[in-house]
């Protein structure tokens, strides 16, 4: 595989979003609900990784997920996907939620996943990542 195209590709398709955590997303201790922090990464897990491959691409599985602390209503979170591996047809994205106080600079890390991916075709089959023509 191309290296250079490969640390091109990882540069641009490292993705943040951010989101305030509001009262229509929480649960009963009024922090994120779980579901709804998974359904944030899986997202901007997958815009990373579609940017990485150019490819139409599908949510294969996930691996742990660790939940350092509870993220409260009224945080500012911003979620930052990175590809951290390529294969063949799978690549996978590493996904960290980072909590911001809107009053001060500080920024803790409370959410870490990954993802995994696998590019497909028309007909829903795996396909290279890569195609002969990025090899070289």
């Amino acid at each position: 595989m191309n290296k250079l195209l490969i640390q091109k590709r990882e540069e641009i398709s490292e993705t943040r979003v951010a989101k305030m955590v509001f009262p229509g997303t929480t649960n009963h201790y009024d922090t994120l609900f779980g579901g709804i922090a998974l359904q944030w990464m899986d997202e901007v897990a997958y815009i990373a990784a579609t940017r990485f491959a150019r490819k139409p691409l599908v949510t294969i599985s996930t691996e742990q997920v660790n939940f350092k602390q509870p993220i409260p209503s009224g945080i500012l979170v911003e979620l930052v996907a990175r590809v951290v591996h390529v294969g063949r047809t799978s690549l996978k994205v590493e996904v960290n939620i980072f909590l911001e106080e809107l009053d001060s600079d500080k920024r803790t890390k409370a959410i870490t996943g990954h993802f995994n991916f696998v590019a497909i075709d028309e007909n829903k089959k795996p396909v290279p990542i890569f195609s002969e023509d990025d090899q070289e």
